[in-house]
């Protein structure tokens, strides 16, 4: 399925950008996937699973290494990350192994498993930087010539947002108070570079600075709408799609399905008698960032955003009524649990690009 491997919903952010990125090999697939499943593992304490997992890992590690070398774009820099993941699994096959010699609930196993998931975190990490070594070189996102006048997204970046609440109200995060709600999103111009740029270009220019959550209904949280009588960002239009009725610069809705070469433009999933296929980014993890617009016009999408609250079992990635009607274009990979607590009213008090800026082309 699109979110991953067999049946189960894949809801981990940094998974799904994972199985986003524009790369060809089923090895370095075969490895995400065993890593990624101890993961599962240990949050179930399934630790004989866990441990085969580990054992799966380092085989494919030793017996498949030249094939994904292969596909790098330098392949000393990739062995290198290989032989720094082979190493790191032995970490965490002792962690694991410790584990199941105390009692189950006790300190002793609590530990343990946590230092078993500190391990695989930073193989998760090393598995990320050799699956991006092996995004072809120069590898742009295709985009029609009409749009080159709207920002695009030429890769991914990354962005911090803090929120405050007006009265100086902690954010309660299942009982634990914090005074402000700090969240980390990849913003990913691989999937959906005009949308993806058009964020970048607004959060770069301090557009969402200041402004206040302005929806919190249990099924999005959503802010982008400036005070007066515009409804987004008033900018220079582009030709192909022009300006809303208050000077607000639109882009086109951009959807882009798994198995195509490149997104399509201004029109939806359903219109193009394509429903059910899956996109690249699903809406399918807690605090998924889509693009909003009227229902009706594809096109009418200028400066508002959603992050998506709704549990993704109910509506798995390509049977929702999200994926291929709204670009998914980036996720929310630390504190989307403040989404939770995160109310009308409350303020983005401040943004940044933390990394990416580089891939930001701004129309000349």
């Amino acid at each position: 399925m699109a979110s991953g491997t067999g049946s189960r919903v894949n809801k981990d952010p940094e998974s799904l950008l994972r199985y986003g990125l524009p790369i060809n090999n089923k090895e370095v697939r075969q490895l995400q996937a065993t890593i990624e499943t101890i993961k599962q593992d240990l949050a179930s304490k399934r630790k004989s699973a866990a441990l085969d997992g580990v054992k799966a890992s380092r085989n494919i590690i030793k017996s498949k290494a030249s094939k994904m070398t292969a596909s790098c774009q330098s392949s000393t820099e990739c062995s290198a990350i290989l032989s720094e993941m082979d190493a790191g699994l032995s970490p965490l096959e002792s962690a694991v192994q410790a584990s199941t010699k105390y009692l189950n609930g006790s300190d002793q196993e609590r530990k343990a498993l946590d230092e078993a998931y500190q391990s695989q975190v930073k193989l998760s990490k090393l598995l990320t930087k050799l699956q991006e070594q092996m995004i072809p070189k120069g590898y742009v996102t295709p985009v029609p010539e009409e749009y080159s006048d709207l920002p695009q997204l030429k890769g991914r970046a990354t962005v911090e947002f803090v929120l405050r609440k007006p009265d100086g109200a902690p954010f309660d995060v299942e009982g634990t108070n914090y005074p402000e709600a700090k969240l980390t999103m990849i913003i990913d111009g691989y999937a959906a570079p005009v949308t993806a740029g058009n964020f970048i270009d607004l959060v770069n220019k301090g557009f969402y600075d200041k402004m206040d959550v302005q929806r919190s209904d249990g099924f999005v949280v959503q802010t982008g709408e400036p005070k007066g009588d515009a409804v987004g960002y008033v900018g220079k239009p582009s030709k192909s799609i022009g300006a809303g009725k208050n000077g607000e610069r639109l882009i086109p809705n951009e959807i882009f399905v798994k198995g195509d070469k490149g997104p399509f433009y201004e029109t939806t999933i359903e219109d193009e008698g394509r429903g059910g296929q899956a996109t690249i980014l699903p809406f399918s993890s807690y605090g998924a960032m889509g693009w909003a617009r009227d229902e009706y016009d594809p096109n009418s999408g200028s400066s508002q955003f959603f992050w998506l609250l709704f549990d993704s079992d109910l509506t798995p990635a390509g049977k929702n009524v999200l994926d291929g009607r709204y670009p998914c274009f980036g996720y929310v990979v630390e504190g989307a649990d403040f989404l939770r607590d995160t109310k009308e009213g409350d303020t983005i008090v401040s943004t940044k690009i933390t990394s990416g800026i580089e891939n930001l082309v701004s129309p000349s």
